[in-house]
């Protein structure tokens, strides 16, 4: 199979689909792999390193779309991208399309196959594709709002972990999963008083056993979420229902009664984001203040660290990209029930159904479009 490699063109998003390493691993399985030229220098692969490792290199994106049968991204194809995708084509990437109408029509009007990494799951319930981001995001979300903490950064001028004599910061974490955790692991070392709310007891179990009573959990009630982020210095939205857009933990109401210089950091943005006053912005423009609290909603946080962030990135998707390349997708979904429940797009139609639910639009399951039966789209 002939795979391609597109440089991102996402505002300051430096990572990249496959490294050099990566690249090695297909082309030693008798694949070819065509890279856009620059497509690595954000995370410090030039084309050089590319070409030892036996990729061809490509002038520009026009001349690697039009060539190869996948393209291997990072990040939501943007519109341009879309517009160079074709049918046949297939398409391996983050694709976050529940709160993201217009690029799921795109993806539907150019007829390719579009795999998300977001919702490829694995045999424990989880989101291996999303889990090496999830960790980076969730480290950087405590790193990022202790910055915008500083009055230098819009904040209310509290240091996380205080000094003795004064009082450490309150960092409330909406969500005990991945980034919450991992978010959790970065507040405690800096000494900052951590409350962890989660819908889960068994989950809320496991962290308390993990954190050794260093942070307090607590059961997400309405109650419960009103009174911890209303007290809180920095709090990290960190809830993801796959497939589907975030639900909107906290209301503006609330953010009005949260002290001037309080931080958001809203992980879930990808989806939507899980604070009412939450919209996307970008690592030129990281933040925004609303009602005298200040926002951190960047899109594609772990494209700050490209490099550790490519890095985990493909050994999380190699052994999948290997699979798609080697078998091609109605073989390896066919075989593999958890890469079947990537598949989000197929010749027009939407294949997950909780994507199309928060679309409202009609549902096709991906066992029917890889039989090729042709069946009515049900509604959802």
């Amino acid at each position: 199979m002939l795979i391609g490699v597109p440089k991102e063109i996402k505002v300051h998003e430096y990572r990249v689909g496959l490294t050099p390493d990566a690249v090695r691993e297909l082309v030693h399985h008798g694949h070819a792999v065509l890279v856009e030229t620059g497509a690595g220098g954000g995370m410090g692969a030039d084309d050089a390193a590319y070409a030892a490792s036996g990729a061809r290199i490509a002038p520009d994106a026009a001349s690697v779309f039009a060539a190869a049968e996948m393209i291997v991204k990072v990040k939501e194809p943007q519109p341009v991208e879309c517009r160079m995708l074709r049918p046949g084509q297939l398409l391996f990437t983050y694709l976050h399309l529940a709160p993201d109408p217009a690029q799921a029509r795109l993806l539907m009007d150019s007829g390719c196959t579009a795999i998300a990494y977001e919702t490829v799951t694995d045999a424990h319930g989880g989101l291996p594709l999303l889990a090496p981001m999830s960790e980076v995001a969730g480290r950087m979300a405590i790193q990022v709002g202790a910055a915008a903490l500083q009055k230098s950064g819009g904040g209310r001028g509290v240091l996380l972990g205080g000094v003795p004599g004064v009082a450490a910061g309150d960092v409330v974490i909406l969500g005990g999963g991945t980034v919450g955790t991992h978010a959790a692991r970065m507040a405690v070392g800096l000494g900052a008083r951590v409350a962890i709310l989660d819908k889960s007891l068994p989950r809320l179990r496991q962290l308390d056993e993990l954190f050794g009573g260093r942070v307090s959990t607590q059961y997400a009630t309405l109650q419960a979420t009103e009174a911890a982020v209303t007290h809180a210095d920095l709090v990290v939205g960190a809830v993801l229902v796959p497939g589907a857009a975030a639900p909107k933990l906290v209301r503006r109401d609330h953010l009005a009664r949260m002290r001037p210089g309080s931080v958001v950091v809203d992980v879930a943005i990808d989806q939507g984001g899980c604070f009412e006053t939450s919209r996307p912005t970008t690592h030129e423009e990281p933040t925004y203040i609303v009602d005298g609290v200040v926002h951190y909603c960047v899109a594609n946080m772990p494209g700050a660290v490209a490099r550790t962030s490519t890095y985990a990135l493909n050994n999380a998707t190699l052994p999948f990209t290997l699979a798609l390349a080697n078998k091609g997708w109605q073989r390896a979904c066919a075989d593999d029930a958890h890469l079947r429940a990537g598949l989000n797009v197929h010749a027009g139609r939407i294949t997950h159904a909780a994507v199309a639910q928060a679309l409202g639009l009609p549902y096709t399951p991906a066992a029917d479009v890889m039989s090729g039966r042709t069946v009515e789209p049900a509604a959802v």
